[in-house]
C-alpha cells in the first residue's frame, strides 16, 4: 500500500531548513511520490533541485499560475516554455482561471490558460488544474478543446456537483486535499457523488493541512489522514483507497509503479 501526493510544493523555497527531513518523511509515511506544483518562471529552479535530490520520488509540473499572470505574462510563458525539454516534467500545472482576489487580469488570465491547454494537447501531457471562483469561465475554454484531446486534476476543487460530474465526464480527476477533513467542507456530501474511481489525492503543501494539523505547515506525509478521512466518507478500508486513488494518478501521470523497500 502507498499513496501518490498529486499536488504539493514540497521544495526548499517553503521548507529552507527542513526540506530534506520533510520530502523523507512522505516516503516513511507510504508517499513515495510528489508532484510539484509550479507557479512561475522561477519556480522549475526550486523543482529542479528536488527532483535531483530525490529522483525516484519527485516529479515535476510546469506552468503559470494564475495568480502570477501579470504584465509579464508573454516572457513568463516563453521563460517556462523551454523546461519541457526535461525529461522530468510529467505534466502542465498548475494553470487556471482565479478571480477570487483580484480579477485585474482577467482577460489575460484566460489568453494564459488557453495557451498553456495547448501546450498540454500537443505534448499529450496531462494537466494539473487551478480554478477558483471562475468555473463558468474555465469550462467554456475546455470546451474549446476536442474530446479526449485534455486529460488531468481538478486540483483543489472547489466547485459544486455539476462542475464535478463535467469534470470526471471529461476526463479530469478530482484532486482532494485536507479541506476534506474541514468539519463543515461540502466535499463530503459531494464526492460520494462521483465515485472514488475519479479521485485522487494532494496536499497542496505548505498549504491547507489536514485535521489534526489545521493552520500549521502542511506537507506530504500528511496524505494518509486524508485517504483515512476518504475511507470514512466512502465506508471502505484506507488501504482500497489507497489502491484506488494510486491506480488514478498513475493512469493519469504516467506513472510506475513503485516497489516499496522491504
Amino acid at each position: 500500500m502507498y499513496f501518490i501526493d498529486t499536488h504539493t510544493h514540497l521544495y526548499r523555497e517553503y521548507y529552507p531548513d527542513t526540506f530534506e527531513a520533510t520530502v523523507q518523511r512522505a516516503i516513511d509515511a507510504r508517499v513515495p511520490y510528489m508532484i510539484l506544483g509550479c507557479v512561475n518562471a522561477e519556480t522549475p529552479t526550486q523543482i529542479n533541485e528536488a527532483v535531483d535530490l530525490f529522483p525516484k520520488n519527485m516529479f515535476a509540473l510546469v506552468g503559470l499560475h494564475p495568480e502570477d499572470v501579470k504584465e509579464n505574462y508573454e516572457d513568463e510563458l516563453t521563460a517556462l516554455e523551454k523546461h519541457f525539454s526535461d525529461p522530468n516534467v510529467i505534466g502542465v500545472g498548475e494553470i487556471g482561471l482565479d478571480y477570487y482576489w483580484d480579477r485585474t487580469y482577467e482577460q489575460q488570465q484566460k489568453e494564459v490558460f488557453y495557451k498553456q491547454l495547448c501546450w498540454a494537447r500537443d505534448r499529450h501531457l496531462p494537466l494539473s488544474l487551478h480554478i477558483r471562483n471562475a468555473y463558468p469561465d474555465a469550462i467554456e475554454i475546455l470546451k474549446q478543446f476536442k474530446e479526449g484531446e485534455l486529460t488531468g486534476v481538478m486540483h483543489c476543487f472547489s466547485g459544486g456537483i455539476q462542475e464535478a460530474l463535467w469534470a470526471v465526464k471529461h476526463g479530469f480527476a478530482i484532486g482532494v486535499g485536507g479541506i476534506v477533513t474541514f468539519k463543515n467542507s461540502k466535499l463530503q456530501e459531494l464526492l460520494p457523488q462521483i465515485g472514488l474511481e475519479h479521485i485522487v489525492l494532494e496536499t497542496d503543501a505548505p498549504y491547507l493541512a489536514p485535521v489534526p494539523y489545521r493552520g500549521k505547515t502542511n506537507e506530504s506525509a500528511y496524505i494518509p489522514f486524508v485517504a483515512q478521512k476518504l475511507a470514512e466518507i466512502f465506508g471502505v478500508s484506507v488501504e482500497v483507497v489507497a489502491e484506488q486513488t494510486t491506480k488514478t494518478a498513475r493512469q493519469i501521470f504516467k506513472l510506475p509503479e513503485y516497489n516499496i523497500p522491504n
